[in-house]
């Protein structure tokens, strides 16, 4: 078994480790058919050889090329290392630097098989969401890590570690950046083609940036998102008795099983993959599997009657489930389904994120790598269908929104029926969550926040959760607005429900969603207590990029903002510059995730508190801007809740001034205009 110095020592190549390929037992990454020619498969072998002497290269070309025809990537099978791969407590990180050594224990949560969707493939979640590119990155960014000085900023491309250049103490210790491709080259064609050679790569949101935190990440979110969805959609504020259909139990969508029991209804989540849900089962997400439809909607009604949470998960396609749902309708008149979603991963539908209903799954990832094409034609029907049964129960009264997964999108693209009379481009026949649901809280500045306590102690994230309790509690008796105290009293809800729930998998974490000042207040309060050894190691703050500032994506987190500049990247961009010269500790800027490369913009920061002063300042520093930059920008669009939350922010500040909009009060002027 390799050990933790052994890692840090550069890759292993005296003797060369064992080539025990793809391992058995375990999830793998779907075949990819990237189509390259002669030319490029050369050039894809002389990429992955680089990273070794000319005495062995000879040797590795051969499974290398292997790899490439097998699997439409070189993985580098060989250099997964045997190591029991987990967040180590960060003392055992052998490093010249705490901030080192706590990235290289996200990096190991981020590849813990209890985390990672496919491990071996370097993919953490969203069946894409790489951590490197091949397993060689992973051993010379580790040796580069433990090498570092407070003096030094690594610099990874895309997952390939660039090298250690001079700074100074206060820049980031680490800048990454994930498929910054020209625009006019951002198709997902071109990304096949550039992934298989190796010279670019898909970070997802936090997988390549290093800062996911397992399904909890989501739950949160997920959470807040039903309950919200309940207030607006049924009018009430307890869910008991109403059910939740979606779809995906994966390293995302997982969470929908526990956020709808935490959430007090009955959720029903359809997965194909068995391995996906029988790892939710096992870890405690999910209370019951079932294969037959019949046990499914006789399980659902016997929950809704008692009005019991229940998260049951069908293992089958999720078009089966809705086309039941509306032969119940048709037969019986009953509507058994109050609220539905999806979260499939849509953004790659036609590389394993999606799978028609007309195969089986083993049978649809075999067309997969066999016929490509044959396989889109069915997954763009099967979305067809999908919308088809979703419609009528919609017609009836079920309220159905997009999950920003480009589920609408790739519908749309498949000719289904969700196009909204009158709408711009980001609009469809059901509201994006963001759109409906969790866009005002946005503009409020409420977001992911998240963090992790390096010592691997359960006790100092019980004394987190007891810190942010009393900060929100503090913030609340002190008087905020009545919006700001709904999201407040919900999180500290969800503090109390987190310890009771097993959240954790992986790293000892917690997310809650927070505005600038509980963030700000959270940090100044966890530093402390560090510093009076009431919490025993650093703390690494983070958060989800689908956040107020950190993500341009029209069709998710910038989908409500409708003054022409939804699909500019600024923000995401200023928030990554922004973050990295007010203190984080590393800085990410990311094309695709989410909703699918090409699609969105990026931008997610690392700050470690260690207890000092100056980790207070760069928490306040760095935490403010990381807040306002998106309210600023959701102010200037003509958001209400924004321009009253930066108003207010620039009350409290008095260095903080920003642009702020006149409204436009007299449509006829521009009526007027347009005629002229």
């Amino acid at each position: 078994m390799t050990s933790l110095k052994e890692i840090c020592r550069g890759l292993p190549l005296n003797p060369l480790p064992e080539n025990k390929g793809r391992r058995k037992g375990i999830p793998h990454a779907p075949v990819r058919t990237p189509n390259l020619t002669a030319q490029e498969k050369k050039l894809a072998l002389r990429n992955a050889l680089r990273y070794f002497p000319p005495e062995i290269q000879k040797k590795l070309a051969l499974e290398f090329a292997e790899e490439l025809r097998l699997y439409g990537h070189i993985y580098m099978y060989r250099f997964c290392p045997d190591i029991e791969m987990r967040a180590y407590p960060i003392g055992e990180y052998p490093c010249k630097t705490k901030s080192a050594a706590a990235i290289m224990l996200m990096i190991m949560n981020n590849l813990d098989p209890s985390v990672a969707q496919f491990p071996q493939e370097l993919v953490t979640y969203g069946g894409n969401g790489q951590v490197f590119s091949n397993w060689a990155q992973f051993w010379l960014a580790m040796q580069y890590l433990s090498e570092m000085t407070e003096e030094q900023t690594l610099v990874m491309y895309s997952g390939h570690p660039l090298g250690l250049f001079p700074s100074p103490q206060r820049a980031p210790r680490l800048i990454i950046t994930n498929g910054m491709v020209i625009p006019n080259y951002s198709s997902r064609d071109e990304y096949e083609k550039m992934f298989a050679l190796g010279v670019t790569m898909y970070g997802q949101m936090t997988a390549g940036s290093y800062c996911y935190i397992g399904p909890q990440g989501i739950v949160h979110g997920t959470v807040l998102t039903v309950l919200n969805a309940g207030r607006r959609y049924l009018r009430a504020e307890e869910l008991s008795g109403k059910v939740f259909v979606t779809s995906g139990l994966g390293g995302m969508s997982g969470a929908q099983a526990k956020a709808a029991v935490i959430a007090g209804c009955v959720g029903v989540i359809a997965e194909v993959d068995e391995a996906a849900l029988l790892k939710r089962h096992k870890q405690g997400w999910l209370m019951e599997i079932s294969n037959n439809l019949d046990h499914c909607i006789a399980r659902l009604r016997e929950a809704r009657k008692n009005k019991t949470a229940l998260s049951l998960g069908y293992h089958g396609n999720v078009v089966d489930l809705w086309e039941r749902l509306v032969h119940e309708l048709d037969t019986t008149g009953e509507l058994l389904a109050d609220l539905g979603s999806d979260q499939t991963s849509c953004h790659n539908p036609f590389n394993g994120g999606y799978y028609p209903v007309q195969l089986g799954f083993e049978e649809a990832k075999q067309l997969l790598s066999s016929s490509p094409g044959k396989f889109r034609t069915l997954v763009q029907e099967s979305l067809k269908r999908h919308v088809a049964a979703i419609n009528k129960l919609a017609d009836k009264g079920m309220f159905f929104w997009d999950y920003g997964n480009a589920f609408l999108l790739e519908a749309q693209r498949a000719g289904a029926d969700v196009a909204k009379k009158g709408a711009n481009k980001t609009e469809f026949r059901y509201p994006s969550y963001v759109q409906h649901i969790m866009g005002d809280i946005f503009s409020l500045g409420f977001g992911p926040f998240r963090w992790v306590c390096t010592s691997g102690d359960p006790q100092d994230l019980a004394t987190t959760d007891s810190i942010a309790m009393s900060v929100l509690e503090d913030s609340i008796r002190q008087g905020v607005s009545t919006s700001v105290k709904q999201q407040y009293h919900d999180n500290i809800r969800w503090i109390r429900e987190a310890g009771r729930h097993s959240l954790v998998v992986g790293s000892q974490a917690r997310i809650l969603y927070s505005d600038q000042k509980g963030r700000v207040s959270i940090a100044v309060a966890i530093n402390r207590a560090i510093s009076e050894g009431k919490i025993k190691a650093p703390v690494v703050l983070s958060r989800d990029h689908h956040d107020v500032s950190g993500t341009d994506s029209p069709f998710r987190e910038t989908s409500n903002i409708y003054d022409g500049s939804a699909f500019c990247a600024d923000m995401a961009v200023q928030n990554f510059v922004g973050d990295a010269f007010r203190g984080a500790t590393w800085v990410a800027l990311h094309n695709g995730g989410g909703v699918g490369w090409g699609e969105v913009i990026n931008g997610g920061f690392g700050l470690v508190l260690d207890g000092s002063k100056e980790a207070e300042e760069r928490a306040k520093m760095m935490l403010s801007w990381d807040v306002s930059n998106g309210v600023a920008r959701r102010c200037w669009s003509g958001n209400a809740f924004a321009y009253e939350t930066i108003c207010q922010a620039m009350r409290e500040n008095g260095t903080l001034r920003v642009t702020l909009p006149h409204k436009v009060l007299d449509e006829n002027i521009l009526e007027q205009a347009v005629k002229h």
